[in-house]
């Protein structure tokens, strides 16, 4: 009697086994997925990096804006 066909017992396939696949590889997460999700987390690093640049410089504008000059109050 045979043994069942799976993923690393390939019936009728000549040469050697295939490489047995981690629980993540074979939900399609391989060594790839982590060099996506850093990349991803860069990109997101350097978009809040952004973000914040923008924000610290209308908190500025806005500071500047309502102190009041003195240099306009010479009557």
């Amino acid at each position: 009697m045979t043994d069942s066909k799976n993923i690393n017992n390939p019936v009728g396939q000549g040469g050697g086994h295939r490489k047995k696949l981690s629980r993540a590889e074979r939900q399609n997460n391989g060594p790839h997925r982590n060099l996506d999700r850093q990349g991803a987390a860069d990109r997101k690093a350097e978009l809040v990096r952004k973000m914040r640049e923008k924000a610290e410089a209308a908190d500025a504008a806005k500071a500047a804006a309502e102190r009041p000059t003195a240099e306009t109050d010479h009557s």
